[in-house]
């Protein structure tokens, strides 16, 4: 008699799937720093992302878009096929050519193979820069301090040292600048000791102790160290006098020397233009448009703002192309141009939320609000900044947080609400003491 062969049920043929893409939303949950209830909130359960992360249910597409969403990573990352996607030369490649989210996606990938401890403190090293250069602070710290220690345990005191600075830089964006300076001290201190690393690695540490400093409102310590860097920049080298002098640059920005900004800012844009890195000379643009404008030369800060704008349209970057239409809506504004500057500032804000950038949503949420409020919308514009109050204080962003606090207390004074207006001026005060 003939034997009937076993059916196998959805279930079954199902659950290798399920269990490869469990194992992912696990690692990305605990790459991201949150529990499987925060994960949950909002519409499942823990018990489901439990389930999901053991492979014990096949999930559907609108729970991987919800927690793909919260991840702030692409859903196709969860869906990715086993076949080895990256190579760690491709990796390493998108790094050197400046394709952060490539490399981001390209480093979290070949972590999630389980690499030996010495291939994983290098791949945490290219992720925490890759990270840093999206401004994503919180996983740049977790990558590099992890990177740094294993280094320290490997006995490789200068790659640790190296990928400090991005555990810096990660802090600097979290605005935690007490904690960045420190790190940068002691990178400084080592290379004082005899440890040796690459010239730059010095150079840079300088400039980001002045961008510290810059945003910490003291410009003469910010020019001081910029001073010591320009003492160690001693070959010809565009790219790294390029750097030197846009920090120059931002520096003289924020002092108020808008002159000097832009005849710095200027020959920074032609070092980058000789040393061919058009991202850094179109990062360069967008900064002087941003100069011109605090000046009022309108019809400059454009043509500056045209080239930014082509490149980074060009390169699709999404990151890039809501900080350079953030300035045309400011430039808008500048020009009365209210409803323009409006629907700029909120394209802005579609593409900040669109690349994950929460810096860039909080500069484009600022001009929606001035543009509501140049155009007598005023409950329009302190909602606006209420969602961008809230932001930035989640983020733990302090400068930012006591400028929109400033700005939410006028309005709230504008609109005849003096308490309202009392309350958030005193939080603004407290948010610049911390």
């Amino acid at each position: 008699m003939a034997t009937r062969a076993k059916r196998v049920s959805h279930v079954e043929e199902d659950r290798p799937l399920a269990q490869r893409v469990g194992a992912r939303l696990r690692a990305a949950r605990t790459r991201a720093g949150l529990t499987q209830a925060r994960l949950a909130s909002g519409r499942y359960t823990k018990a489901y992302v439990s389930a999901l992360e053991n492979g014990l249910v096949k999930p559907s597409m609108a729970a991987l878009t919800f927690f793909a969403d919260k991840l702030q990573i692409p859903v196709e990352r969860l869906l990715a096929d086993d076949g080895p996607t990256w190579t760690r030369l491709e990796a390493d490649l998108h790094l050197a050519a400046g394709n952060w989210q490539q490399a981001v996606d390209a480093f979290d990938a070949l972590l999630e193979t389980g690499p030996a401890e010495r291939a994983r403190a290098e791949l945490l090293a290219g992720l925490a820069e890759g990270l840093a250069r999206l401004d994503r602070g919180v996983e740049t710290v977790r990558a590099a301090s992890e990177a740094a220690a294993l280094f320290r345990v490997l006995g490789r005191p200068a790659d640790a040292v190296r990928v400090t600075y991005w555990e810096a830089s990660g802090l600097y964006a979290m605005e935690q600048g007490d904690q960045a300076a420190a790190l940068l001290g002691r990178i400084l201190d080592e290379i004082a000791g005899g440890l040796m690393v690459e010239p730059e690695l010095e150079i840079r540490s300088l400039i980001a102790l002045a961008m510290v400093a810059s945003r910490d409102d003291a410009p003469e310590r910010a020019l001081g160290y910029l001073e010591q860097a320009r003492s160690r920049i001693t070959e010809p080298d565009d790219r790294k006098y390029a750097v030197f002098l846009f920090s120059l640059a931002l520096s003289y920005r924020e002092v108020g020397d808008l002159e000097a900004a832009i005849s710095t800012g200027t020959q920074s844009l032609n070092r980058f233009r000789s040393a061919a890195d058009d991202f850094e000379a179109a990062s360069v643009e967008n900064e002087l448009a941003l100069a011109y404008l605090e000046l009022g030369s309108l019809d400059t800060a454009r043509v500056h703002l045209s080239r930014a704008q082509e490149f980074f349209v060009r390169r699709n970057d999404d990151r890039w192309l809501s900080h350079v239409t953030d300035t045309a809506a400011q430039i808008a504004l500048a020009a009365g141009s209210t409803a323009e500057a409006a629907a700029l500032s909120t394209e802005a804000l579609r593409l900040a939320e669109l690349s994950g950038s929460k810096k860039a949503a909080i500069d484009a949420g600022m001009t929606l609000a001035r543009a509501q409020r140049a155009g007598g919308e005023m409950r329009a514009a302190a909602a606006t900044l209420a969602d961008v109050a809230a932001c930035a204080e989640a983020l733990g962003r302090r400068a930012q947080l006591q400028a929109v606090l400033g700005e939410w207390s006028d309005v709230m004074a504008a609109q005849g609400d003096m308490t309202r207006a009392y309350e958030l001026s005193r939080r603004a005060l407290d948010a610049g003491r911390r």
